[in-house]
């Protein structure tokens, strides 16, 4: 198994979309790329703390690969909004990849390029920041699965 980490706004769709490939064996919300220690969600929405709402997918990669991973992130959300997404904005709801190792990072620069010189977002830019996987900080319980515990199936990304 594998571990790829994905900002694209409010982690609650993103993880339900996430848990419905092939392949994904499990998924988790948090928070990742900040300063503070243990941040909670009261903590993050404060947007001080430099952390972006995010989903820890685990993948096994005989099933499923990164490169699609890649393609199911830049499908959920506008890579070009500076931090935000729909109606929710701040810098925890930035456009991230958190890598997992140097592949994963030449992936994710190769798929912004590919995407960029296909013109797929002009005249904007693709602003997702790629960036080392740092310790991700698994978010309070009620928001693991927050979708499906409700009976929904998506919100607004």
């Amino acid at each position: 198994m594998e571990k790829a980490t994905f900002g694209a706004g409010c982690f609650w769709g993103v993880e339900a979309a996430f848990a419905q490939i092939p392949g994904v064996t499990a998924t988790a919300v948090g928070y990742e790329g900040g300063a503070m220690q243990s941040p909670t969600y009261k903590d993050v929405c404060t947007d001080r703390t430099g952390h972006a709402e995010v989903v820890e997918v685990e993948f096994d990669p005989a099933r499923v690969t990164f490169g699609q991973l890649l393609d199911a992130f830049f499908a959920l959300h506008d890579p070009t909004q500076m931090n935000r997404q729909g109606p929710d904005w701040g810098t925890q709801y930035r456009s991230a990849i958190f890598y997992h190792g140097e592949e994963q990072k030449a992936q994710a620069e190769a798929r912004i390029s590919e995407l960029t010189a296909a013109g797929r977002y002009a005249p904007k830019r693709i602003v997702t920041k790629v960036e080392p996987s740092q310790t991700f900080w698994r978010a309070e319980e009620y928001h693991q699965r927050y979708l499906e515990k409700r009976g929904l199936a998506s919100c607004h990304i």
